[in-house]
């Protein structure tokens, strides 16, 4: 497969299209995350996925060096708990909050993705069902003060410690809940790689 660009500064992402042995750059661009309010979680995710895409195209069109990957993949992940959605936390206390209000329920994780190239756009969004434990107290301050999850939708990383023993069951992708869908990505940009 050609080399794509993910314009992604998320670990978790990189790491998914290392194990996928996806050829790929990282190229980030500010993108504005705010959203229409009469969007479903789904159209979101997409929403957010599609314009950080094309906030890396228009960077990759003005330094166009000719030789440059032209496949964009872009992803956004939003948690969503009784028809709300739970963002990145704004502090420790914030982390602590989300958690508990996590604990012992099923919640949703979204991911929305949008593929760009010259020709084509394609989108669409996963969705896993998480369903917690009851966490204790001293569980979610342990997590929160050891792994610091600040940059995380929902406050937490399903890799780390408080997914080890804190889930109780998962319906859906797991990888989704890292933050890329990564078989269902696979088979679209294949699909694109075929197409050209």
């Amino acid at each position: 497969m050609q080399k794509i660009i993910l314009a992604s500064g998320s670990p978790r992402r990189s790491q998914l299209l290392q194990w996928a042995e996806i050829p790929f750059d990282v190229r980030i661009a500010a993108t504005d995350e705010s959203y229409p309010n009469n969007l479903l979680p789904y159209d979101i995710a997409i929403h957010i996925a599609f314009n950080k895409a094309l906030a890396v195209q228009e960077i990759i069109k003005q330094n166009d060096t000719g030789n440059e990957a032209k496949t964009i993949l872009a992803a956004d992940t939003i948690v969503v708990l009784e028809n709300k959605i739970i963002g990145k936390p704004a502090s420790r206390e914030d982390a602590i909050s989300i958690l508990s209000a996590l604990s012992g329920k099923v919640h949703q994780v979204i991911t929305g993705v949008c593929i760009l190239t010259a020709k084509e756009k394609i989108e669409f969004a996963e969705e896993t069902l998480v369903e917690f434990h009851e966490l204790s107290l001293s569980q979610i301050e342990f997590y929160v003060d050891k792994y610091k999850p600040f940059d995380k939708a929902g406050a937490y990383a399903i890799q780390e410690w408080i997914g080890v023993i804190g889930v109780k069951s998962i319906t859906g992708d797991f990888y989704n809940v890292m933050g890329l869908p990564v078989s269902r990505a696979v088979k679209e940009l294949e699909k694109i790689a075929i197409d050209n």
